[in-house]
């Protein structure tokens, strides 16, 4: 065996041990894209975005809303809210943001989350105003709007039936629905206590929040449709009936809704005393005063599930108004094997046509 010097012996050992630096690197390279998504999912720092900012408004920024004349759409009003990243939807990578606002009607301050999708950052829609839907959750609705998590698929379903032309490209908005939260403890004299989603006399302005400040609030932020063509509601429960009774109440602001096991009449214990106010956010009343009025059309999507413990009183209320009687345009959906909850509705909305529906009288991006 030949005599080797250090300085060959060591020569020769550099590329082994440059080549294991190589493979070690690799292999942490390769971990760090295997973890990144998971870490990403899970929101582990600092592989998650949450709690940035972010900005809707793109173009037409500090124009006040100003567009060509007769144009249907309509700029960012200003001033821009603070947004902050809540999630991000999976499947397209867009993002969900949420942001505390003072309504400037009502005087109530709550959450507002909000989600544009794919289409509004296309350079093609630069100019376009988008159709919004005021996305309203069942339940307590505070402190948080369960629509706004990726969970329920609500955003990520809207993204692929807009693609599918099922859907219009719909920015959503999910406020808060009650200024509390009296659903957990039974011991809490106030337990079960909502708001209807109405101005109960004495109470904070929760119908003047829906359907006043929450539009503003978008309007303020994001390129939207001037007219009551490009507003609508959907909800489930309690949000359900609250978005039927403001399309009823205001149909010369919005222009359709998609209630899924919705009451009919409000029966919040806050209304004691308060017999005339209460009728007028009543969506029976309401019907019939629109059919007196004979119009504006409103569409109104109705879902059940056939195995809801308690059905909504749905049949009674189309009976008397549906069949298109007069300015009154509905359409039903009964789900079988369905259930009360959010998770059975969302799916349903496609399958039974509702969000097509809709969506065909309403107005899509435009110029």
């Amino acid at each position: 065996m030949s005599y080797q010097s250090p300085t060959t012996y060591q020569a020769r050992r550099r590329p082994s041990r440059a080549k294991r630096w190589v493979i070690a690197g690799a292999s942490v390279v390769t971990l760090g894209l295997i973890a990144w998504p998971v870490m990403s999912y899970y929101e582990i720092p600092p592989f998650t975005d949450k709690g940035d900012a972010i900005s809707f408004g793109g173009s037409g920024d500090g124009k006040n809303g100003d567009q060509a004349p007769g144009s249907k759409a309509q700029m960012p009003l200003g001033p821009k809210a603070g947004f902050k990243i809540s999630g991000t939807v999976p499947e397209d990578g867009t993002k969900i943001a949420v942001t505390t606002y003072k309504g400037k009607k009502s005087g109530f301050e709550g959450k507002v989350w909000v989600w544009a999708p794919k289409e509004y950052d296309d350079p093609k829609y630069a100019k376009s105003g988008f159709p919004v839907l005021i996305a309203l959750p069942g339940g307590a609705g505070y402190p948080n709007n369960y629509w706004m998590g990726t969970d329920l698929k609500l955003e990520a379903s809207i993204s692929k039936w807009a693609q599918e032309g099922k859907s219009l490209p719909f920015i959503i908005a999910m406020p808060v629905l009650n200024p509390e939260n009296h659903d957990k403890d039974p011991k809490d004299p106030k337990a079960g206590l909502y708001w209807d989603g109405s101005d109960i006399p004495g109470q904070p302005k929760m119908g003047t929040w829906l359907t006043e400040d929450v539009p503003q609030l978008v309007k303020e932020n994001f390129r939207t449709i001037k007219s009551r063509d490009g507003w609508a509601f959907m909800g489930s429960s309690t949000g359900a009936s609250a978005g039927l009774k403001s399309v009823l109440q205001k149909p010369d602001q919005f222009k359709a809704v998609i209630a899924s096991g919705p009451d009919i009449v409000p029966d919040s214990r806050l209304w004691a005393g308060h017999e005339k106010e209460k009728a007028d956010n009543n969506s029976d009343v309401l019907a019939q005063r629109l059919i007196a009025k004979k119009g504006p059309e409103v569409y109104l999507a109705f879902q059940v599930g056939s195995n809801e413990p308690v059905k909504p009183p749905i049949d009674r209320f189309l009976a008397k108004y549906g069949n298109n009687k007069g300015p009154i345009k509905t359409k039903y959906r009964i789900n079988v094997g369905g259930e009360h909850n959010a998770a059975s509705y969302v799916p349903n909305m496609e399958a039974g046509g509702l969000i097509q529906w809709v969506s065909e009288h309403m107005q899509g991006p435009t110029t």
